[in-house]
């Protein structure tokens, strides 16, 4: 970072590319004081200041519900698409595969994910675009006055709406066994990790699923709830200590054999974790589901970065698009010549 100069004694502090954070910032959000989806925009504001991106870089995605207002709270400058509710996976493949060169952030909830976009959320993740997806996961639908989401813990009883008598869907589970190559989970109380986490997931090259515990202060605020602030405080246990560095940063790391281990992403950057007391391999796809079954049974919140696969094939790779996005080329250039089309007629009628 920087400072640059201006006309009196006032400096302002300006990351490698020029910008503040405050180009970085959206308009003031209208969600409820302590609302952990404000954590969470502040943290991604951060994440895309310090990684020195560009907001008009950067296309936003969401559906319906009090997650997916999260949009309008960060990156103004950046094109933002505001979807029905469980259609973002959608929305972001067109948008996406239209121009590739584009970086894709996508909120979502856990109503709008784990309910009517379940479908979607499964084919996105099998299909490896290249979209960082959030889940602000805090167990109730807020915008429609604190009914049970799909993500409630079975037994939770809440004001006017009883009882909860289904098991909850775990979407970092969801997203294991979907295939996600990047997935992740944090806690909105955690800002540190969650900056980290997004710094990471915006230069995998593949699809990138946070599940991020989001407490709602209005409706499951009630102290013994596994969405709620004070247990994510008190349950939270970390798989390692995570720090992103860009490929551009030398790093610099003192440590003992065997106490860090490297993740390098496609672009050679990398992904440095620090064992907190357990040998953990983030690469292998067993291991993270073993460790997220051993954290229900328990009862515990396991956060950081669950499961990596940074050699897999993104859908852009897939279909070897051309350098030159989708929505840029020519007439000309998307038209084959009469001579071809010709061609494949009669190969076809042979």
């Amino acid at each position: 970072m920087s400072e640059q100069a201006l006309p009196t004694d006032v400096r302002v502090v300006v990351n490698s590319i020029g910008l503040t954070k405050a180009d970085y910032r959206g308009n003031p959000s209208t969600l409820c004081q302590g609302c952990g989806h404000n954590s969470i925009s502040s943290q991604i504001i951060a994440a895309c200041y310090e990684l020195n991106l560009y907001p008009e870089e950067i296309v936003k995605f969401s559906g319906i519900g009090c997650s997916s207002k999260s949009l309008f709270y960060f990156l103004n400058r950046s094109f933002g698409f505001n979807g029905l509710h469980g259609r973002m996976p959608s929305l972001a493949t067109g948008a996406l595969f239209a121009d590739h060169t584009l970086r894709g952030i996508g909120v979502s909830g856990d109503g709008d994910t784990a309910s009517i976009g379940m479908g979607q959320f499964k084919h996105l993740l099998r299909r490896n675009m290249r979209l960082v997806y959030i889940v602000e996961n805090n167990g109730v639908y807020g915008l429609t006055k604190g009914q049970f989401s799909a993500t409630a813990d079975q037994g939770l009883e809440l004001k006017s709406h009883g009882i909860n008598p289904y098991m909850p869907i775990d979407i970092a589970w969801e997203a294991l066994v979907g295939h996600a190559t990047f997935v992740a989970r944090s806690f909105a109380g955690d800002p540190k990790q969650v900056k980290e986490l997004i710094k990471a997931a915006l230069n995998h090259n593949g699809v990138a699923v946070l599940d991020i515990i989001s407490p709602c202060v209005t409706f499951n605020n009630v102290d013994h709830a596994t969405h709620s602030y004070a247990w994510g405080k008190n349950h939270e246990t970390a798989l390692h200590e995570l720090s992103y560095v860009p490929r551009a940063e030398e790093i610099l790391l003192e440590y003992d054999e065997g106490e860090t281990r490297e993740v390098e992403l496609h672009d050679g950057s990398v992904i440095l974790l620090r064992k907190l007391g357990r040998d953990y391999d983030p690469t292998n796809r067993e291991a993270a589901i073993k460790v997220l079954e051993e954290a229900n049974s328990c009862h515990c919140l396991i956060t950081g970065l669950i499961y990596i696969d940074p050699n897999q094939p993104s859908m852009w790779d897939i279909f070897q698009l051309t350098d030159t996005p989708l929505n840029r080329l020519k007439e000309n250039q998307l038209r084959p010549p009469q001579e071809t089309l010709a061609e494949l007629n009669r190969v076809f009628q042979a």
